[in-house]
């Protein structure tokens, strides 16, 4: 499929029909000559993604295990910095944070700076099914998601020699951290600039029934100090859905993204000001994260089925699928 396939950066009106959208990061387009063999592993990726949470959504599973699976299947390709393919910390390490929140009931689940558990997402909705905390961090959430059968790795089993060599590039740069695709990348035939990139990833769904639910998951900023945390793992911030509003999914400028609660703030404008599922996805992406200096997207499915992507960067892997139509991926504007 082509880098120009429209996907709907808007809002699409599509009443209760079960409907799911994903993305894969935000950033700039690479400075190098980019590779069209490349930009198409990233298309596929992302249609195949989808189609799999389409296919939940159509056999009539909740909008939760969609994006739960969609997820998981984010954190399992290289391509995206979650899971397998996750950045490096300053310290040659990785540390993965992720959270999840079900639309009908207000629970939640999140983990952060963990480097053992496969797939943070899963420990997420696990915490969301059993725990009566919202999220673990560190040793902790690694005892929970042991204790609770999660399947746990050898902390290198997230290393790649594209990510390692992104952290040698930071750490020579003048900059010194960078959000996974946002510095020269030289040589990179990535779609957008893999050392210029915000590399979290993430999925809303609405399913048949009417309930919503979003995921967020992510290896953080290249070169990043050890114990920090971004947007991802905090309700209201990086992830947030609740039935009577949207669900949202934020990728971006983790610390805008925290100050401005920009994930619920979408919620709040829809809920007090009485904007639509476009003009308060606009606002907080183009008006109010740009004033603080942020840069992102985020992606956004309301209680009627309408869906926004905006993004105030160059490109954002992303796409979206109504049950009943063939999957839509996309990168650029």
């Amino acid at each position: 499929m082509s880098s120009t396939t429209p996907v709907p950066d808007a809002s699409i009106s599509d009443k209760k029909r079960p409907v799911i959208a994903i993305h894969g990061g935000a950033g700039a387009i690479t400075r190098a000559a980019m590779s069209a063999e490349k930009e198409q592993r990233y298309l596929q990726a992302l249609e195949s993604i989808l189609t799999s949470g389409q296919q939940i959504l159509a056999a009539g599973g909740s909008a939760l295990d969609a994006v739960t699976e969609a997820v998981r299947l984010l954190e399992e390709c290289p391509l995206f910095n979650a899971g397998t393919g996750a950045v490096f910390t300053h310290q040659g390490t990785h540390e993965l944070d992720a959270s999840i929140m079900d639309g009908r009931t207000l629970d939640a689940g999140a983990i952060s700076c963990v480097n053992h558990i496969r797939n943070p997402i899963l420990t997420a909705r696990k915490i969301l099914e059993v725990s009566p905390h919202v999220m673990f961090t560190g040793e902790g959430a690694e005892r929970f998601a042991r204790n609770h059968g999660q399947e746990m790795v050898a902390a290198d089993f997230f290393s790649t020699q594209d990510r390692y060599d992104q952290l040698t590039r930071a750490i020579a740069s003048e900059s010194g951290v960078v959000l996974d695709h946002d510095g020269a990348a030289a040589g990179s035939d990535d779609p957008l600039d893999a050392d210029r990139k915000f590399g979290t990833v993430g999925a809303v769904a609405l399913d048949a029934e009417g309930n919503l639910a979003a995921a967020t998951s992510t290896g953080g900023m290249t070169n990043k100090q050890a114990g920090r945390v971004g947007d991802s793992p905090i309700i209201g911030a990086g992830c947030y859905a609740n039935n009577q509003t949207v669900a949202v999914s934020c990728t971006g400028t983790g610390e805008v993204f925290m100050r401005s609660v920009a994930a619920y703030d979408v919620a709040a404008l829809l809920d007090y000001a009485g904007l639509t599922l476009q003009q308060a996805t606009d606002k907080v992406v183009m008006e109010k994260l740009v004033a603080l200096g942020g840069s992102g997207g985020l992606i956004a499915v309301d209680s009627l089925g309408n869906v926004a992507l905006p993004f105030n960067s160059e490109g954002m892997y992303r796409g979206v699928a109504y049950v009943g139509e063939r999957p839509n991926a996309a990168i650029y504007k």
